[in-house]
């Protein structure tokens, strides 16, 4: 079966593999639509970094592994003892691996797993192949009015879902968003489903600032241009915001976030950082803010954001702005994001047509 192959930086290969078999407690699914991931980018620029150069102490496995772990797909086959899908169900695949164990998973924190990893860059296959097998934990079902190329999109909306839920934001707080990339548009449309009074956006990108817009936010500031922090007060009854959500990563965004939050705010960091940011102590000291992190989501935030897109609290169609085959990965897919960042929310490929 076809394959896409990661063997190392800028190292793309549509390869044949064997099918995978279909083993008791897992689920074998043949791949629908699959969204490329900035984890992917990041990999396929710079890694391996994520994905293992020896073998993955759950998975086994190390370079060359296959891509894909944001996707949906159609069950082939379930194996033994399998109950929770059938044959023909329409699924989304949670992609995080945990060895249900340790410390964190024994807390509920599978996303934290001391030994954790991702389909789709750890092992055990991934959504850029032909079929593809999950142990049942992982499968979600997808109602009849949510389609396979929306179910693609859950695992991205489960970051910002899950940031949202376990951060203080309350219905009817203010909210400044750094960033508005895939991540930072996923916890505006989290917010709007939880009834925010006021959604600040930061972003330089001008393609960006028309996205945020279209998925809800309120406000949205240049930071070139806007002092933030003086808008961020002047809108929030003098005082700034209660939460902030930094999807940027940027060290300049991080210091006017500080600033700009109330006391008693809360920074919650879901940006992956590329380099040490800095920070003073005492701006979170004296006012008694707060600074917490985030990692992917936990057991139930999947079925959470599937019920959400199926009561239409979240519609999230448009974050589709393009779409290719299995074979225009490379090309049309990572080097179009490469060349068009600013222009592209989420590229899906489509493996099953």
């Amino acid at each position: 079966m076809k394959a896409v192959r990661f063997h190392g930086q800028e190292d793309l290969r549509v390869e044949d593999i064997p099918v995978p078999e279909c083993k008791p407690g897992l689920v074998k699914i043949k791949p629908a639509w699959v969204g490329i991931c900035g984890s992917d980018l990041h990999e396929y620029l710079g890694g391996p970094n994520i994905c293992p150069t020896s073998p993955h102490p759950l998975t086994g496995e190390s370079v060359p592994l296959t891509f894909g772990h944001e996707f949906s797909g159609v069950v082939e086959e379930v194996g033994e003892g399998v109950t929770g899908v059938k044959v023909g169900d329409h699924v989304a695949v949670q992609p995080i691996i945990y060895d249900g164990t340790c410390g964190a998973c024994k807390d509920g924190f599978i996303n934290c797993c001391y030994k954790g990893g991702f389909i789709g860059l750890s092992g055990w296959g991934g959504g850029l192949t032909e079929h593809v097998v999950a142990p049942e934990a992982s499968v979600k079902k997808l109602p009849d009015n949510v389609p396979l190329d929306i179910g693609a999109l859950v695992e991205p909306l489960s970051v910002g879902w899950h940031a949202v839920k376990i951060s203080p934001y309350k219905p009817n707080d203010s909210v400044l968003i750094l960033g508005g990339g895939p991540i930072g548009l996923a916890v505006i449309q989290a917010l709007r489903a939880k009834s925010p009074r006021l959604v600040i956006v930061s972003e330089v990108s001008p393609r960006r600032k028309e996205f945020a817009l279209q998925f809800g936010a309120d406000v949205v500031l240049d930071p070139t241009s806007d002092d933030v922090v003086a808008e961020c007060k002047r809108l929030c009854d003098g005082v700034g915001p209660q939460v902030a959500f930094d999807a940027a990563g940027v060290q300049s965004a991080l210091t006017q976030a500080i600033h700009a939050l109330r006391a008693h705010g809360t920074l919650v960091n879901i940006a992956v950082w590329e380099k040490a940011a800095q920070f003073v102590p005492n701006d979170f000291l004296f006012l008694e803010k707060r600074y917490m992190g985030i990692a992917t989501y936990v057991a139930g935030d999947f079925e959470e954001v599937i019920e959400a897109i199926a009561e239409g609290k979240i519609t999230p169609q448009k974050m589709i702005t393009k779409r290719i085959g299995l074979d225009d990965v490379v090309e049309g897919g990572f080097k179009t994001l490469i060349r068009e960042r600013d222009n592209q929310v989420k590229i899906l490929v489509e493996v099953g047509s």
